[in-house]
Order: structure tokens, then C-alpha cells, then sequence
């Protein structure tokens, strides 16, 4: 595979927005996670800091165009900004891909709340333009003055992941040297969380961790919701100012036998991280796993990687116990991780998984998300050498 540098990347989470800060976080062996009541519902969600909602309200009313936007674009707007300004990329043509599970959610359901108490049933004339898909890589651009090509897509939790594998494409065939890709996400609304709740997945843990994703004993299903957004900067070839090295891509989707289904062994996560594994001679020290709480989501991924791996799995860890899962950006934010422990070259435990031993070295890390429908990626990030 022709090789493709990450020079710059950017991120907004419970976790905050600044990587030092983000870093102390992962340190740290408390959850982010907050339990809030809705009009209608209750329950556990990882939730932006007040600071950062702040920013974000700022950006809304900085400019008249952006005050019918929904907290998604925001984010996304949010963290472009700061990641072309850490790769150095200046205005021009680049290509962005921001994808999103759920889009607008939260703005979709103000409009349809606001349709049906209406006396005539009447909308607001932005309705439709604010609350498509598209509108969140078209505001990036936008805001951004590029004039590349603008792609927004939805393929469920793995859709951060599947606008890397776009990005890529993009730069192999030759028709963009940088990619700017990534997802973002603000699900934390009470529909959403109901919706969640309906197929039983939702966390009613009372425990220290309301998640205990990658618990193979636990005995309940414990996902719960968390915000955030995250995005990257690609390049063809090697650079200079490379953060990390994208090494192997792989991808699978199952055939459907449920609307949320995946088979007792992932064979979607076996297809793609045999895919991704392909070319790689060097050892993985570590896999960041998608790893939702649930279930069977957390041991149908494990015995995937049995089934790679044999006898010689992985350090393995997650994110979502700490922060939620975050849907469409909960693979982005996985990479965000593992980017941070190949720059910091230490491994972030799962501190309720006490069998679970770190790695001695830290040069590859195999990144894992997957949709409902069995639609997995995984990458290979290689870590930059210093002489």
C-alpha cells in the first residue's frame, strides 16, 4: 500500500480538546462519564465540558450563517480548524470526508417537535437544509475556503473509519494529495437514548463504571452515549512533519441476519483485520477495540482477534468505559488514542480489566470499529521513529 502520513489531527470529547490535556485524562482511572435526566428519560452519557460548550456557542454566534447550525457541524467546524492548523495546511483544494451515524440529531427533533405542535403543521424554511447529512463536510469547507471535493456519509459507528479508508482512496488514485477525514457526533438527546434502550443495549450499571466495555463476565449489556468529534489530516507519501504512518486497511461487511446483527465470531472483524494485517511483517503490540459495552458486541470482537491471533494476542484496550461511545466518531477517537500512545509510548490499561498486560514496546497498534450490520474496518498506525 502506498504510504499515507497523518500530519495533523484535532479532537472536542468529555476528554477536552487539547492533547496534553486529553493525555492526563487517559492517565487518569476515572470515567467521564455523567448520568443526566431528560424530559422523558434518564441515563449515563459522556458529555462535552462546560468550557468547551462555551467554544462551541461562540463559533454559533460568531457568524449570522451559523446560527440555525446543529451542535454536530459545530464540532466539526471546530476541530478542522484546529487540525489544518496543526498539519500547516493552508487555504486550497484538499478534499474533506466528515461522516456522522446520526447527523443532526438533535436539531432534527427540535423541527419535528416544533412541526407537530404547530396548528398547521407548518416547518422552519431551513428545516431541510440544516438537518441534511451533507451539510456537515459543506460547512467545513466553507468555513475553511477550500474548494476540494466535500463527501458526508453515514455507515453507522464505523463511519469515522470508512472516511479514512475514502481519504485514502482519494490520494491513491491520484486525484488529491490531502485529505482532511474524520466524523462527528452529538447523539445525546432522550429519543436517542430511548432508541438505545428499546434494543436493551443501554447501561443501568449503579457500579464505579457505568460501562465495562471489554468485560467478557459481565452479565448485563452497559453502552451508553457520549458526544465528540475527531479528524485528521492525510498526505501522500512521507513527510516531515508525519505524526504517525498508516500501514495496513482492511474492511468486511457480514451478510445481514438482523438489523444490528454480527455472527458469534465477528467475521466481519476477521475479514478486515486479516485485510489490514496483509502487508505487515512487524509484530501489533496493541489493539484499540470497538468494544461497545455489550455483550455479545465485546465477545464476538474478542474471539475475532482469537481467531487472527491465535496464542499471541495483542495488549488489548478502549475508550468508551471512560467516555461513551460515540457512535460514528468512535473509531476516530480510537485512532486518537492509539496516535497518542505511539507519540507517548505508553499504553492506556482498562483499569477494571486486572489480567490485562501492557505491551513492552509500543511501534504498531491495529485500530478496530464496526456498524450495525457488520460493517468493520480495521487499521494499522506505525509509529514515527525517533533517531
Amino acid at each position: 500500500m502506498e504510504l499515507i502520513s497523518i500530519t495533523g489531527y484535532a479532537s472536542i470529547s468529555p476528554l477536552g480538546t487539547n492533547p496534553e490535556t486529553i493525555w492526563e485524562n487517559y492517565l487518569s482511572s476515572k470515567h467521564f462519564l455523567t448520568y443526566k435526566e431528560f424530559k422523558k428519560v434518564a441515563g449515563w452519557i459522556g458529555a462535552l465540558p462546560k468550557t468547551l460548550e462555551e467554544e462551541l456557542n461562540f463559533i454559533k454566534t460568531s457568524n449570522t450563517k451559523y446560527a440555525n447550525l446543529d451542535k454536530s457541524v459545530l464540532m466539526a467546524i471546530y476541530v478542522s480548524r484546529k487540525a489544518i492548523a496543526h498539519a500547516g495546511w493552508n487555504k486550497g483544494t484538499f478534499g474533506i470526508n466528515i461522516g456522522s451515524s446520526r447527523g443532526a440529531t438533535e436539531l432534527f427533533e427540535n423541527y419535528y417537535q416544533d412541526f407537530v405542535q404547530q396548528k398547521y403543521q407548518k416547518t422552519h424554511p431551513l428545516t431541510s437544509p440544516t438537518t441534511t447529512l451533507g451539510n456537515l463536510s459543506t460547512w467545513v469547507a466553507d468555513d475553511l475556503q477550500t474548494q476540494g471535493p466535500t463527501i458526508s456519509h453515514s455507515i453507522t459507528c464505523s463511519t469515522g473509519l470508512h472516511a479514512l479508508l475514502n481519504g485514502i482512496a482519494w490520494i491513491r488514485s491520484g486525484m488529491s494529495n490531502q485529505f482532511l477525514v474524520g466524523a462527528t457526533e452529538a447523539p445525546n438527546t432522550d429519543f436517542t437514548m430511548a432508541q438505545m434502550q428499546a434494543i436493551k443495549i443501554y447501561t443501568k450499571n449503579k457500579d464505579t463504571y457505568p460501562t465495562k466495555a471489554m468485560d467478557l463476565n459481565k452479565t448485563q449489556n452497559t453502552m451508553c452515549l457520549g458526544e465528540g468529534a475527531a479528524v485528521f489530516c492525510l498526505e501522500k507519501g512521507t513527510s516531515k512533519n508525519a505524526l504517525a504512518y498508516i500501514d495496513g486497511i482492511g474492511y468486511a461487511t457480514e451478510k445481514l441476519k438482523h438489523n444490528i446483527s454480527i455472527t458469534n465470531d465477528a467475521e466481519c472483524f476477521q475479514s478486515s483485520m486479516k485485510m489490514a494485517l496483509k502487508e505487515i511483517s512487524a509484530p501489533i503490540d496493541a489493539i484499540v477495540m470497538h468494544a461497545p459495552g455489550t455483550i455479545k458486541g465485546d465477545s464476538s470482537e474478542y474471539k475475532a482477534i482469537q481467531k487472527v491471533f491465535g496464542d499471541k494476542i495483542p495488549a488489548l484496550t478502549n475508550n468508551k468505559w471512560k467516555i461513551g461511545h460515540t457512535l460514528g466518531t468512535s473509531g476516530c477517537l480510537s485512532m486518537e488514542l492509539a496516535l497518542l500512545m505511539l507519540q507517548k509510548k505508553q499504553f492506556i490499561n482498562v483499569p477494571y480489566l486486572t489480567d490485562n498486560k501492557a505491551p513492552k514496546q509500543i511501534n504498531n497498534i491495529l485500530v478496530n470499529a464496526v456498524g450495525f450490520g457488520g460493517n468493520a474496518v480495521s487499521i494499522v498506525l506505525r509509529g514515527i521513529e525517533v533517531e
